[in-house]
């Protein structure tokens, strides 16, 4: 029912949009269907084929000059267990499977002047860097494919003055939205050789409660670009609580014990988000042959169990023809480790040579390129991409992932996670 009401949706929308003005209504969508195909079995996992389906449709209606309304909704089904099978529209993005229908976007855009107010489930981006952004703290991801994410929406007000060269941002998150982290029983879930004979529970997540907020000045000189910023809140990447589950045998002692005598072990994860602090920074610097990108951020935290760290990005960005090829350093500092386990793909990457590279064949087709390769060269990934359009509708994608390394390496663990993915999308 809900899936043939989404589609009375787009219908109406696409009627309403062809009545009247353009410049009053504005409307686009896809369906896209992808197959992922992996050439190896994980050890908890051996499912070598998988089959996503999504459909999006955005409206933006603009009632007056002052004014616009913006709203999404996803539909979504899968072949291997990652989307909710409930039938419910929701909007806060915190399950651990994707929704069978959510709002991906609902919001108003207020403007007056070099004023600008954002009220409602948008996405919200800082930072310059590529691969890897230090300062982006209100864009929590989806990492069911942890090198496949996409951004999820965060319910927030945003304010925007610009004055002259400098731009001042204010922003306020009411509720948490953290990123969504890849499921026990699927490959993306690398289980530790010592883990083979144990039971991993996923126990319920302890959302933090309270709000987050975050202030951003950003500067536009005649020579360079920078911007400093604050962020007050939660980190949306958790640390992860591990405790022996129920039902262990008397007498048996420690979890250790138990593994070194080879008896099953029932293990509780619990995510937890620990609240931060994030001081960062970021400039551009063009020049005749490239332009020279940094960025930076320093994590603080009043929890006990949280790391204390600094991330920084050094790149260097050129276009030249039709290619634009960007190649850096990403790095880290931890200045007080403190946390026992974590699921942190930004931190995993970092340390790391990183490039990526485009090139536009023609206005129908494109390649591109992205890498990551440790300095101690026990983790790496590359990603090349072939994108072909077909008229004004059509356009075929084909993604290939190739992963090595060691199994203590970040990437390195997702050795057997290579993969091949066909997209065809159809837009409206």
């Amino acid at each position: 029912m809900l899936y043939k009401g989404f589609l009375v949706c787009v219908v109406s929308s696409r009627l309403w949009s062809a009545e009247i003005s353009a410049q009053t209504l504005t409307q686009r969508g896809f369906v896209e269907s992808r197959t992922f195909l992996f050439p190896q079995k994980a050890p908890n996992d051996s499912t070598r084929v998988v089959g996503d389906l999504l459909i999006r449709d955005e409206v933006f209606v603009k009632p007056a000059d002052w004014m616009q309304l913006a709203g999404g909704l996803d539909l979504r089904a899968n072949s291997h267990d990652q989307v909710d099978d409930r039938w419910r529209a929701d909007f806060f993005d915190r399950g651990a499977r994707r929704s069978r229908l959510s709002v991906r976007r609902l919001a108003a855009t207020l403007t007056h002047g070099g004023f600008t107010l954002d009220v409602g489930k948008q996405f919200i981006r800082w930072g310059r860097a590529d691969i890897v952004n230090p300062t982006d703290r209100f864009a929590p991801r989806d990492y069911l494919n942890v090198v496949d994410n996409e951004f999820l929406g965060v319910t927030a007000a945003h304010a925007v003055a610009q004055v002259g060269g400098d731009t001042f941002e204010l922003v306020w998150a009411p509720r948490f939205t953290p990123s969504r982290v890849p499921l026990l029983d699927e490959r993306w879930t690398a289980v530790p050789l010592e883990a083979a004979n144990m039971r991993l529970v996923d126990t319920p997540a302890a959302l933090p409660r309270g709000s987050q907020t975050g202030v951003r000045w950003s500067h536009i000189g005649a020579r360079f670009e920078s911007s400093v910023s604050f962020f007050d809140g939660f980190n949306h990447l958790p640390n992860i609580n591990l405790r022996a589950g129920p039902g262990l045998s008397s007498g048996a002692g420690s979890v250790e014990s138990q593994v070194e005598g080879l008896l099953p072990v029932e293990i509780d994860l619990t995510r937890v988000y620990p609240p931060i602090r994030a001081y960062g920074a970021d400039a551009a610097v063009p020049t005749p042959w490239f332009t020279l990108k940094g960025e930076t951020a320093y994590f603080t935290s009043r929890s006990a169990a949280t790391d204390e760290y600094v991330l920084y990005v050094v790149q260097l960005e050129r276009q030249t023809g039709e290619w634009v090829l960007v190649g850096g350093y990403a790095g880290e500092a931890v200045t007080s480790r403190r946390a026992p386990s974590t699921f942190a793909p930004d931190r995993g990457t970092t340390r790391s040579l990183v490039g990526r590279a485009s090139y536009t064949i023609d206005p129908n087709r494109s390649i591109a390129f992205e890498g990551a390769v440790r300095q101690n060269r026990r983790g790496a990934y590359t990603k090349a991409e072939y994108s072909q359009a077909r008229g004004q509708h059509w356009r075929a994608t084909v993604t290939g992932t190739l992963i090595r390394g060691e199994p203590d390496d970040f990437l390195g663990q997702y050795r057997r996670n290579s993969h091949l993915v066909v997209s065809i999308r159809y837009s409206f």
